[in-house]
């Protein structure tokens, strides 16, 4: 890799706002307040879409359409909510696209997955802002949310109904609800890695994290915010 790869690579692990705080403890901005409100509006979102969804999917799940006022206003709420997804994912998209990219590392952390699920930290590669994991995470709703909108505009009759078949209906439906099911799984995946990993939820809602939490679970990161290279160490990152 060249130098000048090099940098451009560097660089796109550290975002705007992103920076050690030094103190007892080190603290270390990992996202902006934008960033945090961003992805709260994303993920209310989401879990409206899925309640309303699953209330018009099967009638043994209907009663949750009391949450919108009933049957015919989830019916004309749940497509907004959609809009709202959109919108708001697409601001999360332009901000995290570039730290989301495939890096030569991804590739060791998925070999030592076993490790991963065991807490086995010190066997891992140096990880910059998102591993792996959280990578698929951001690539797999991103791929599903424009799967749902695409979808989800076909099977709005209420304005569209003009410019699709009864038989791109039909496709839309059925594929707006494997896409639906693969987006809950995803969500619940991200949702449980956030709980399992102390400290994750918590970056979210403060926007910041200890230097200890950086150096272990994002190492290649901390690196590139302090400017050192491997076998050099950060100023010592207290818990």
């Amino acid at each position: 890799m060249s130098a000048g790869n090099l940098k451009t690579h560097v660089a796109d692990d550290v975002e705007p706002g992103d920076a050690v705080r030094p103190g007892h403890p080190v603290e270390v901005s990992r996202y902006t307040v934008g960033a945090r409100i961003n992805h709260w509006i994303t993920a209310l979102s989401l879990i409206l879409l899925a309640l309303s969804g699953l209330a018009l999917f099967t009638p043994s799940l209907f009663f949750l359409t009391g949450l919108f006022g009933g049957g015919q206003w989830t019916r004309a709420i749940h497509p907004w909510i959609g809009v709202v997804l959109f919108f708001s994912f697409a601001g999360l998209f332009l901000r995290f696209w570039r730290a989301n990219l495939p890096a030569r590392e991804d590739g060791t952390w998925l070999a030592r997955i076993s490790d991963v699920l065991r807490g086995r930290e010190e066997r891992l590669p140096e990880i910059g802002k998102y591993n792996a994991g959280q990578k698929f995470v951001f690539w797999g709703m991103s791929a599903l949310i424009v799967i749902l909108i695409a979808s989800g505009v076909v099977m709005w009759d209420q304005y569209f109904y003009p410019y699709t078949s009864i038989e791109q209906k039909r496709v839309a439906i059925l594929v707006h609800s494997i896409a639906a099911v693969a987006i809950i799984c995803v969500w619940i995946i991200h949702v449980y890695a956030a709980i399992w990993v102390k400290g994750t939820i918590g970056a979210m809602t403060r926007g910041k994290v200890t230097g200890g939490w950086a150096w272990r679970h994002h190492r290649k990161w901390l690196r590139e915010l302090v400017g050192t290279r491997p076998g050099k160490r950060p100023p010592t990152p207290a818990e």
